[in-house]
């Protein structure tokens, strides 16, 4: 009489399930070299508005008036920019906030010239500060187109590169599908994103323009 073995499967191990890896994306390398210029542009006008924010206080100190080297004329006076109450927003030198950031923009543009990818959580955390950057830039040419009637050459260039590193960070986004976008959008950005700024900064010259027209210069 032949003996039935019943095998006992409860023992057995189940095989392991491969667990999905999140998707980690590095950049070109001009997508790299324009976050580290456009860091660098905004981190030097940070510098520069930082040491004549300085000299201005000391200068109020010891009783003397200092006068920053891009004041020219009433209209374009990094002096009156720098001395209002919208250049200390969050308690302290807005330029200070500069320093930090734009040296982060270029530490990301540095990583990916050595190749680095970064997963999507990471490029949205990083779009999101781009976007806290536009959002404050603008704030900050309505106040001194409308509020504080003077511009600030230095603050302008801070502008411009964080309009441009934002509009470039996004398309990025878009492109690599960590930002839902539809594919005419896509298709777009893929070939014309350098649009996006050069209207954006041209809106921002022809407000200038309107505002203060020949002014600027006489």
């Amino acid at each position: 009489m032949s003996k039935t073995t019943v095998k006992d499967v409860s023992a057995e191990s189940e095989p392991e399930r491969a667990v999905p890896t999140p998707r980690t994306v590095g950049g070109s390398r001009a997508f790299a070299l324009m976050l580290v210029i456009t860091g660098a542009a905004g981190l030097l006008a940070a510098w520069i508005i930082t040491i004549d924010k300085q000299k201005i206080l000391e200068g109020k100190l010891s009783g003397k008036t200092f006068t920053p080297s891009c004041s020219l004329n009433p209209i374009v006076s990094c002096g009156s920019v720098m001395d209002s109450k919208q250049a200390v927003v969050f308690g302290f030198p807005n330029p200070l906030l500069g320093l930090v950031c734009y040296g982060i923009v270029i530490c990301v543009g540095m990583s990916l010239l050595a190749r680095a990818t970064f997963p999507r959580w990471y490029w949205l955390t990083f779009n999101f500060g781009t976007l806290f950057g536009v959002c404050f830039v603008t704030w900050l040419m309505f106040q001194s187109l409308y509020r504080i009637n003077a511009l600030c050459l230095w603050c302008s260039l801070a502008w411009a590169a964080t309009i441009v590193m934002f509009w470039y960070v996004t398309s990025f986004n878009v492109r690599n599908d960590f930002l839902p976008a539809p594919r005419p959008v896509k298709n777009f950005l893929a070939e014309f994103t350098w649009v996006l700024p050069v209207t954006h900064c041209g809106a921002i010259v022809m407000l200038i323009l309107t505002r203060w027209g020949s002014s600027l210069w006489a």
